[in-house]
């Protein structure tokens, strides 16, 4: 007997209906969204999986060498095909090939090709600092997860096949409570070892140059942060989703447009005690908008909403509340037990100067009117800015020294003192928080995290060789909150990536300072804890050849 939910059941027989209730409405935000008219040209709309790290960065870096396009704004992904130069899916070139061609017919209507295979492995001695690992959990001791598959593509259909398989020792540490905060961000993810298989980087699509239309697990990356993103990161794994999006930058008479809406399903971890299994529905949404008379400023927002399924409707509203008022005076969200995050951010490419800058600002609970967030616009908010720069290096050919600098600010402001908003990712009413399977979807620091950081590496091509150094504060909403004073961390990493013939190597090295650990400052009888943690990352990718 298959056993279904009562609205939104993904992957079930009754998902087909759904999609055919709403194919007026797709067809309406595909029209806005591609404005030109569809053409036939030929499209691979493979994907670059958000977490292949070496691949990102890099093409990153040839945007800002003036190399890659520079319409692509970097704050819509995974990246397919389209978004960077051939070489990405290549089979040529034995430096920068991702996938390795099976089989593709002579009009390229018909590919097959070998995904790549992933290992990655780490030894955390605590498991209070590692995000942005997708299906990994926080956890101590040993931790691997490999993947691998396939794509193909036949005419207008693409299949990407890219499950994988985690395993986490999971040891016992001193663990002070079961989670940090009101959400589903469990310490420790049961007593035992864990493991889990998922569908990973997968998913099914029908490709209409230049839309995008499809099911898909992958884990998805918005704004224009590197280390965090405010909304959507690949801290938590990858969740089921429908999804509707640009494959490409789309030129319009006045700039160039990405987009994405998606309509997911979020699941609970089921190590924090008190909170139930049942599923939540997530609707959202990212947008970028590079202005046709500036050339490499990319103006974007974000914005997504959560309920729990046992309190969602069935109207046009509760599938797609992205189309609502931002003002609660017009739409009471907390009367309908639905979160609402969102955010407005901002990219400048400076080719001239082989640097970016970027800058996101959110709102975790959205004001009353526009008086209200013009007399109080640091209510319920957080930032991330950031600023790369390359650097050449003693003058040879294609080699630079990277320099980056990212902030990112969770804890609220003082105007908690007059009017608490609630941390960052939690909510009274969707008691689960802002999270997938027990980690957060947005910023992988949490909520209330405050982070520093500064890396400077040598790179070439794929190469890099660098350090990062970096300050971590955990929770300050719940440290004041309770009078804990800070936890705060102080980490310092050696990094490396290195290509050796057909494999890609990646480690990292990472000491980390703990003072105050899990808030035990001395005082009020708590023992005072300073300790020091060690962390290693050790990845492993293979390109198969023909």
């Amino acid at each position: 007997m298959i056993q279904r939910s009562r609205h939104f059941p993904f992957f079930s027989i009754e998902a087909p209906f759904l999609i055919w209730n709403c194919r007026s409405m797709m067809l309406r935000i595909m029209f806005f969204i591609c404005i030109p008219v569809i053409s036939p040209s030929v499209i691979f709309s493979q994907s670059l999986p958000v977490g292949m790290r070496v691949f990102e960065e890099y093409y990153r870096r040839k945007q800002l060498l003036a190399t890659v396009d520079s319409n692509i704004s970097f704050t819509v992904r995974p990246l397919s095909s389209f978004f960077v130069d051939a070489s990405l899916f290549a089979i040529t070139d034995s430096n920068l090939r991702f996938g390795s061609k099976l089989y593709q017919s002579a009009d390229q209507h018909k590919i097959v090709q070998i995904l790549p295979l992933s290992w990655q492995q780490q030894y955390h001695s605590h498991p209070d600092y590692a995000w942005n690992n997708g299906s990994m959990i926080p956890a101590k001791g040993y931790q691997s997860v490999v993947s691998a598959g396939l794509f193909a593509k036949y005419g207008l259909l693409s299949v990407q096949l890219n499950p994988d398989f985690v395993f986490a020792v999971n040891d016992r540490f001193n663990e002070r409570s079961t989670h940090y905060g009101p959400a589903d961000l469990p310490v420790r993810f049961g007593n035992n070892p864990y493991s889990r298989t998922s569908w990973g980087q997968s998913s099914i699509r029908l490709n209409f140059d230049p839309v995008s239309v499809g099911i898909s697990n992958e884990n998805l990356w918005w704004g224009p942060g590197i280390q965090n993103s405010l909304l959507m990161s690949n801290t938590a794994p990858g969740f089921k989703h429908l999804t509707l999006n640009t494959s490409r930058p789309v030129k319009t008479p006045i700039g160039t447009i990405e987009a994405q809406i998606l309509a997911g399903r979020l699941e609970g971890s089921g190590y924090s005690p008190g909170l139930s299994d049942e599923w939540r529905y997530l609707s959202g949404m990212v947008f970028s908008y590079q202005p046709r008379w500036i050339n490499g400023l990319f103006l974007g927002m974000t914005r997504s909403f959560q309920i729990g399924n046992e309190n969602m409707g069935s109207g046009f509203e509760d599938y797609f509340p992205l189309f609502s008022a931002f003002q609660k005076k017009k739409t009471d969200e907390d009367a309908k037990k639905r979160d609402q995050l969102t955010s407005v951010f901002l990219r400048w490419l400076l080719k001239e100067s082989k640097a970016e800058f970027y800058f996101e600002y959110g709102l975790n609970d959205h004001s009353y009117n526009i008086r209200d967030f013009i007399m109080s616009p640091e209510h319920s908010r957080a930032y991330t800015i950031g600023l790369n720069k390359l650097l050449p290096y003693s003058g040879r050919d294609h080699e630079y020294i990277q320099v980056g600098i990212e902030l990112t600010h969770l804890e609220q402001s003082i105007d908690r003192a007059f009017r608490n908003s609630g941390e960052w990712y939690t909510h009274n009413d969707v008691r689960h928080g802002y999270t997938n399977r027990g980690e957060v979807l947005g910023a992988g620091i949490g909520p209330g995290g405050n982070f520093a950081a500064l890396n400077v590496a040598w790179v070439k091509s794929l190469n890099r060789f660098g350090f990062q150094l970096e300050r971590y504060e955990h929770n300050g909403d719940l440290g004041a909150r309770h009078s804990y004073g800070e936890w705060i961390d102080f980490a310092f990493s050696g990094v490396a990536d290195r290509v050796y013939k057909d494999f890609i190597i990646s480690a990292k090295l990472q000491g980390i300072q703990s003072q105050n650990y899990q808030w035990n400052d001395g005082l009020n009888g708590r023992p005072k804890q300073d300790i020091f943690n060690l962390n290693a990352e050790v990845g492993i990718i293979y390109r198969f050849k023909q």
